[in-house]
């Protein structure tokens, strides 16, 4: 008597409900280790902001420094207040723009495959460039558009420039950081969801 070959995928623990309760009894967990580790995890995204500052617009910054999850630009621009004259400081906090790792986190355990160290490590290198993108955006956003007309004349943008910028502001605030993790996590479980979309439904 032959017996039919079985899918490892499909087995009941990868069922919606269940992967959805996983889900939800991760994210927890994760967005602590995130909260709390944000320094050591988002160091890369600094070291690849330090690069586009020092590299693309040294004219613009003289100084790229981290505190935390914080990352303070220190602009070659000045502004005047009170009578005295000083350099304009940008900060940007890296958490805005990285809530995708424990989504991503959540979701890769909650799916119980065998490659989710891989999975993990190739989300989150990918997910360094959209978190530096973003925070990158959101520094020129300040001194280009809402510094006030005083600073944003220092920084030479020309229209079309500043515009470009608000849409990358855009794009890297409310689009990439939510978008990317779930395009990440669908294209490295196709096989996963194959299984939980075959998986015959549960007899009552």
């Amino acid at each position: 008597m032959s017996v039919p070959a079985m899918n490892t995928h499909a087995a009941p623990s990868s069922g919606v409900r269940p992967f959805a309760l996983r889900t939800l009894a991760l994210l927890a967990p994760a967005f602590a280790v995130w909260y709390f580790a944000a320094p050591l995890l988002l160091f890369p995204a600094f070291l690849i902001l330090r690069a586009v500052a020092y590299l693309g617009f040294g004219g613009l910054v003289r100084g790229v420094e981290e505190s935390g999850a914080i990352v303070t630009f220190v602009t070659t621009l000045h502004s005047a207040g009170n009578g005295m004259a000083g350099l304009v400081t940008v900060d940007v906090n890296l958490l805005l723009y990285s809530f995708g790792l424990p989504l991503l986190a959540a979701l890769t355990l909650a799916a119980h495959e065998r490659r989710y160290k891989r999975h993990l490590a190739i989300g989150y290198a990918v997910l360094m460039p959209v978190v530096a993108f973003g925070a990158f955006a959101d520094f020129l956003k300040n001194v280009a558009i809402t510094s006030g007309a005083a600073v944003a004349s220092q920084t030479g943008f020309v229209a079309w420039q500043r515009e470009a910028i608000a849409f990358a502001f855009q794009f890297g605030s409310l689009i990439l950081p939510a978008v990317t993790p779930a395009v990440l996590w669908i294209g490295m479980h196709r096989g996963f969801l194959t299984a939980v979309r075959d998986r015959p439904p549960a007899r009552v």
